[in-house]
C-alpha cells in the first residue's frame, strides 16, 4: 500500500482536474443522498395524506435533481479519466527515463519481459485505480457515510439492527482485498515470465527454426501460459465467490428491514414512508459496498502493480556521475591508460573476469585486443566508456581519470561499433546519422564509403532512403555490420571501439574498411577487438588476453617471437605453415620488417 500512496506525487500537476472532480463527485452523492428523503415525503405527506400538488412539486423536484446529477457526473467521468491518462503518460515516460539511466549492470539483472510489463500492463492498472479512486472508489465511502448518517436519522432502532450485518459485510470485503493482492502479484510475474519466453521466441525465430526447436519453444511457451493461467483461474475463482456472499448480505439486509420496519409500521412507530426511505438508504449503503467489492480487484492489481514499477523507480544506477564530476576537455589527443584493472560483473564472490588489466593505447594510434571467446576481449573496452565500473585499478584518458568526468561528455568523445548491429526503423539515411541528427548528406556519404556499404546502398531502390524494417530484418549481416561502422564515423569521435564489428565481413571488404580506416581514422584512437588474426595485423599494438589476463602485447612480429597464445591463435587460422619466412612475409605486409 505504501508504494501506491508513494506514487501520488503523479497526480500533483493534475491537481485542480482531481479537485474539481472530487467536488463534482460531492454534489452527485448530496443529490443521490437526498432522493430517498424526498421518496418518504411523496408517501407521506402526498400518497398518504392524497396532496397531489406535493407529490407533482417533489416529483418535478426529483427529476431536476437527477437531471443535474447527471452532468455533474458527466463531468467527474471527463475530469477523472483525464487524470488517469495523463497519470498513465507521465508514469510510462518516468519508466523509459529511468530505463535509459540504467547501467548495463542493472540491465544484465532485469529482464526485457519484466520492464515491458511494468511499462505497459502496470501503468495501466495504476491508472485504473487512479481514475477508480476519483469516481466510484471515492463516490461509493461518500454514499456509505452519507446514507448511514441518513439511516440513523430516519430511525434508529434499525439502524442499530443493521449494524452487525454492515460490520459483517465490511470484514467479509477486508479479507477478499488482503487474499487477492498477493495472487494478482503473482500474476503479475507470471506474465514477466510469459512475455520473456515470447520475446526471447519474437526476437529469436530464425534460429528456432533454423534448429528446429518449435517443439521445444512450445513447451517452454505452454509451462509459462498454464502457470499465468493457474494463477489468473485462482484469481478470480476467489472473485466469483465473493459476489455471492455479499448478494447474501444485501438479502438479508431487505428482510431484516422489512420485518422490523414492517412490525414499526404496524404498531405506529413508523411511517410507511420512513420504513421506504429506510430501505433506500440501506441499498445505497450495501450497493457501493458490493461496487467496492467488485473493484477490489482494480485495488489489488494497482497494489501489486504499483510496487512493481516503484521497484524500476527504485533502482540505483550501478554508475552515476561524482558530485564534483567534471567535463571531458573538448579537444582529445586519445590517449588511454590501463593502470591494473580487474572486473567483474556481479558480487565480491563472483570470480575476475578481468585481472591486472594495464597497458598504454598511443594516441591517434590503432590497438587491437586478440583472444579466444570467452577471454574478456569485448568486456575490456565495455569499460572505457564506463558501460561498467572498474573494481579495482583506473582507467585514463589523457591522464584523466574517467570516474572523475561525468558519463555524457565522456560518451560524447567516444564511438562504438558494437558485437551486434542494431538498427532503428527508418531509412538507412537516418540509421548512419542517427548519433549525429544534423550530418550533412556529404558526411553520410563519406562515412558509409568509408565503411564500404556505399556501393551496396546505391543499388537499392530508394538508395539512402531505403527503409529499413524492424532490428535490420531486410538486410544481411554484413550489411548491417558496414551501416553501424558508418554510423560511428560519422560522429568523428577521438575514440573509436570497434568490438568485433567485422565478423559477418568477408575477408576482402574487411580489408577495404581497414584500409579506408587507416587513411580517414587517423585523428581518431582506434580500438580493434577481434578473433580474426587477419583483422589485427596492420594494428600498431595488439594485446592478447587469455582468460581474462594479459598474455602478451607488442606488435605481430614481437608477439610471433614472445606469445606462445598469439602463435598458436595465428597459425590455428593462418595454417601452421607459417614459419619464419612466412611470418616475416607478412610482417613485412603490416610495415613491420624490411
Amino acid at each position: 500500500m505504501h508504494n501506491i500512496f508513494r506514487l501520488r506525487y503523479f497526480l500533483r500537476p493534475y491537481r485542480k482536474e482531481s479537485v474539481g472532480a472530487l467536488l463534482l463527485l460531492t454534489a452527485v452523492v448530496a443529490m443521490d443522498l437526498s432522493i430517498p428523503r424526498l421518496i418518504q415525503k411523496i408517501i407521506d405527506q402526498g400518497i398518504h395524506q392524497h396532496n397531489q400538488e406535493v407529490v407533482v412539486h417533489t416529483g418535478l423536484l426529483m427529476l431536476g435533481i437527477s437531471l443535474l446529477s447527471v452532468l455533474f457526473a458527466v463531468g467527474n467521468n471527463i475530469l477523472s479519466v483525464r487524470v488517469g491518462e495523463c497519470v498513465a503518460r507521465d508514469l510510462r515516460e518516468a519508466l523509459f527515463l529511468k530505463i535509459h539511466s540504467f547501467s548495463f549492470g542493472n540491465i544484465d539483472r532485469l529482464k526485457t519481459g519484466q520492464l515491458m510489463v511494468r511499462l505497459s500492463s502496470d501503468t495501466t492498472a495504476v491508472q485504473r485505480v487512479a481514475q477508480v479512486s476519483l469516481r466510484i472508489g471515492t463516490r461509493a465511502p461518500l454514499l456509505m457515510i452519507g446514507s448511514l448518517v441518513l439511516m440513523v436519522r430516519t430511525s434508529t432502532t434499525l439502524a442499530l439492527c443493521m449494524l452487525p450485518l454492515l460490520l459483517l459485510t465490511s470484514v467479509i470485503i477486508v479479507f477478499f482485498v488482503v487474499k487477492m493482492e498477493p495472487l494478482f502479484r503473482s500474476v503479475q510475474q507470471q506474465l514477466d515470465r510469459l512475455n520473456t519466453v515470447l520475446q526471447e521466441n519474437i526476437a529469436g525465430i530464425r534460429l528456432i527454426k533454423a534448429f528446429v526447436r518449435a517443439d521445444f519453444e512450445f513447451a517452454r511457451f505452454d509451462k509459462a501460459n498454464r502457470a499465468f493461467t493457474g494463477d489468473s483461474i485462482r484469481v478470480m475463482r476467489l472473485m466469483a465467490s465473493m459476489s455471492p456472499i455479499l448478494i447474501l448480505c444485501v438479502n438479508a439486509g431487505m428482510v431484516l428491514v422489512i420485518w422490523v420496519g414492517g412490525l414499526d409500521a404496524i404498531r405506529g412507530e413508523l411511517s410507511l414512508g420512513q420504513v421506504v426511505a429506510f430501505t433506500n438508504y440501506l441499498l445505497t449503503t450495501m450497493a457501493p459496498l458490493i461496487f467496492m467489492a467488485m473493484l477490489s480487484n482494480v485495488w489489488a492489481s494497482g497494489l501489486a502493480s504499483a510496487n512493481r514499477v516503484a521497484e524500476v523507480l527504485d533502482v540505483t544506477p550501478d554508475i552515476r556521475d561524482q558530485a564534483a564530476a567534471s567535463l571531458m576537455p573538448e579537444s582529445l589527443e586519445g590517449g588511454i591508460v590501463f593502470e591494473r584493472v580487474s572486473f567483474r560483473y556481479t558480487n565480491q564472490t563472483d570470480a575476475l573476469v578481468l585481472e591486472e588489466i594495464s597497458f598504454v593505447a598511443e594516441p591517434h594510434k590503432t590497438l587491437a585486443i586478440l583472444g579466444a571467446t570467452g577471454s574478456g576481449k569485448s568486456t575490456l573496452v565495455n569499460l572505457i566508456p564506463r558501460f561498467y565500473d572498474v573494481v579495482s585499478g583506473r582507467i585514463l584518458i589523457d591522464g584523466i581519470d574517467i570516474r572523475e568526468v561525468t558519463q555524457d561528455s565522456l560518451l560524447s568523445k567516444i564511438a562504438i561499433v558494437p558485437q551486434e548491429s542494431v538498427l532503428f526503423s527508418g531509412t538507412i539515411f537516418d540509421n548512419i546519422r542517427y548519433g549525429v541528427p544534423d550530418a550533412s548528406p556529404e558526411a553520410v556519404i563519406e562515412a558509409a564509403k568509408t565503411a564500404q556499404a556505399h556501393d551496396f546502398i546505391i543499388a537499392l531502390p530508394e538508395a539512402y532512403e531505403s527503409r529499413i524494417e524492424e532490428r535490420g530484418g531486410n538486410l544481411s549481416g554484413g550489411q548491417k555490420q558496414r551501416i553501424a561502422i558508418a554510423r560511428a564515423l560519422v560522429a568523428s569521435p577521438q575514440l573509436l571501439i570497434f568490438d568485433d564489428s567485422t565478423s559477418a565481413v568477408d575477408i576482402e571488404t574487411e580489408t577495404k574498411i581497414q584500409a579506408a580506416l587507416q587513411t580517414r581514422g587517423r585523428h581518431s584512437t582506434m580500438l580493434v577487438v577481434a578473433q580474426r588474426v587477419s583483422t589485427v595485423l596492420k594494428a600498431d599494438w595488439i594485446i592478447v588476453l587469455d582468460k581474462g589476463r594479459i598474455a602478451g602485447q607488442g606488435t605481430h612480429s614481437m608477439l610471433m617471437q614472445s606469445c606462445k597464445v598469439y602463435r598458436e591463435i595465428y597459425d590455428s587460422q593462418l595454417g601452421a605453415e607459417t614459419s619464419v619466412g612466412a611470418a616475416r612475409g607478412i610482417s613485412a605486409q603490416a610495415g613491420e620488417l624490411p
